[in-house]
């Protein structure tokens, strides 16, 4: 349910006057990101809108059966198309972000544009400098949820075919694994039941998403799971750490450590499990948590991080060694200090 009338309101009124409108997800968009965005942009152009996703960066293969995703503009790419884009719109989007450094690289085209620009996301904490209106609702499973929400609730629910709900299913089954957690709300099911009598194919989606891996990524979580786990059972703490290396020798793509984060927390008498990933200059790291460890503010307090109470991100730029060990030393005074 969504509460800020005057912000549906507002939604309504630029939309409708909108004609050229740009969708943005965040950096290294996940299936939440795309599922919103592509799932707008086909609403508005049922609306007759000329709509376009640019994405800052590619976005994992086993999303490209999404309706559009194969028109979706790469920055990374096409920085000039990108730019004439934003440049030339009417109305800007963001989906499942709420600061604008989450655009990486891509923030840049926005200076000195004065574009309209409107945020929907579920994540806490969004920075006001984001969007002139901003459609935040934490409670929310993911962003593909509140996002069928907010078009209901703006009059516009009649506009999303079968492959736009399909698109946002997708995002919903992501971001909560597939309701494994963040979906403890009557309100996610009686969305999905709604996308559900518009005759999405479930299982397909669940086929396409989950079930649809490369061999080379069955080989690198076998890699992850029997060489690089590490169980700590005094802090009831499990984590898999990937070296550059690990990636290179198993041929990684964007989306192949997907859902690894989940793997360590089905562990006995685990409530916190980590992913750390070694990019180039930098540690990405993935938090999950069983009941109230609230992950969010352990990494927003220990790596430059944050998300929901049991899915979050951050980041560390100390070598992967230094980073796991600052892990535990952390994570033991966190710990103690709840």
């Amino acid at each position: 349910m969504i509460n800020d009338k005057t912000a549906i309101n507002s939604l309504k009124s630029y939309v409708n006057n909108a004609q050229r409108v740009v969708i943005v997800p965040h950096n290294n968009p996940d299936g939440d990101a795309l599922g919103a965005a592509l799932a707008l942009c086909n609403v508005l152009k049922n609306m007759q809108k000329e709509a376009v996703v640019v994405s800052p960066n590619a976005f994992p293969d086993f999303l490209m059966w999404m309706h559009g995703a194969d028109q979706v503009v790469i920055f990374e790419r096409n920085r000039k198309k990108a730019k004439h884009l934003v440049e030339d719109a009417d109305l800007v989007l963001l989906v499942d972000f709420n600061a604008l450094s989450r655009m990486k690289n891509m923030q840049n085209i926005f200076n000195g544009v004065d574009t309209p620009r409107i945020m929907i996301d579920h994540h806490p904490y969004p920075e006001a400098e984001t969007a002139q209106i901003q459609i935040s609702v934490p409670e929310a499973s993911s962003t593909c949820e509140l996002l069928y929400n907010v078009l209901d609730a703006a009059g516009f629910s009649r506009y999303i075919t079968k492959e736009a709900a399909e698109c946002i299913y997708s995002g919903i089954m992501t971001d909560t694994g597939a309701l494994n957690y963040n979906s403890g709300r009557p309100e996610t099911y009686l969305t999905v039941a709604e996308l559900l009598r518009m005759g999405i194919d479930k299982d397909r989606i669940h086929h396409m998403i989950f079930h649809n891996n490369s061999f080379d990524r069955m080989r690198l979580l076998g890699h992850a799971l029997g060489e690089k786990m590490v169980l700590i059972p005094e802090l009831k703490a499990a984590y898999i750490y990937l070296s550059s290396e690990d990636l290179q020798k198993f041929n990684f793509k964007p989306g192949d450590t997907e859902g690894f984060v989940n793997q360590a927390l089905w562990i006995e008498g685990v409530d916190v499990s980590a992913l750390f990933t070694e990019k180039d200059d930098l540690v990405k790291i993935s938090f999950r948590s069983r009941g109230d460890f609230p992950v969010n503010k352990f990494s927003e307090k220990c790596f430059n991080g944050g998300g929901h109470l049991n899915a979050a991100g951050g980041e560390s730029r100390l070598p992967l060694n230094e980073t796991l060990e600052r892990f535990q030393t952390k994570l033991k005074a966190f710990r103690s200090d709840l």
